[in-house]
């Protein structure tokens, strides 16, 4: 399966970078996953809510090719237990040659145009987590939904 996790803006604390590096590296047995940065957008003071959106957005939609599945991590999306998101990442599994794409937004979440761009969007919380974090927590999840249809003893219920 390709997977590829689109995220706006560096992450500068390495302690998460290295979290992040092990949880890829236990996927690399399941799955071929990609990282694609976007820049985070300058001068934002000067910008209204709405404009970085767009920019962002334009920036993201760029990294998308138009047979990519899109999946927004939004916190209005559908929300799963670790099983029942396995089993979408398992459904997802036979979309073929499809990329499954992720996309982890700026501060402000998502431009309309990604939106209507998306296949899907999914929830990791109601709360609310630094864009920093939702990388480790999401990362960790797509890691966790594999071992549970690997039958390995790494979830537990």
């Amino acid at each position: 399966m390709q997977l590829k996790i689109i995220a706006v803006g560096k992450t500068d604390d390495h302690t998460l970078g290295k979290l992040m590096k092990e949880y890829e590296k236990r996927l690399q047995r399941f799955a071929k996953l990609q990282w694609q940065i976007v820049p985070d957008i300058k001068n934002t003071k000067k910008l209204s809510q709405l404009e970085q959106k767009r920019k962002e957005g334009e920036l993201i939609l760029k990294e998308i090719d138009t047979s990519d599945f899109v999946v927004l991590l939004d916190e209005n999306g559908k929300q799963f237990t670790s099983r029942k998101f396995a089993e979408w990442v398992a459904k997802k599994q036979h979309l073929g040659s499809r990329k499954v794409v992720f996309v982890i937004g700026g501060p402000y979440g998502f431009d309309e145009a990604l939106k209507k761009r998306s296949d899907d969007q999914i929830a990791l919380s109601k709360m609310t987590f630094s864009h920093q974090m939702v990388r480790l927590f999401f990362i960790e999840q797509i890691y966790r939904a594999f071992s549970i249809l690997h039958n390995l003893p790494y979830h537990h219920d």
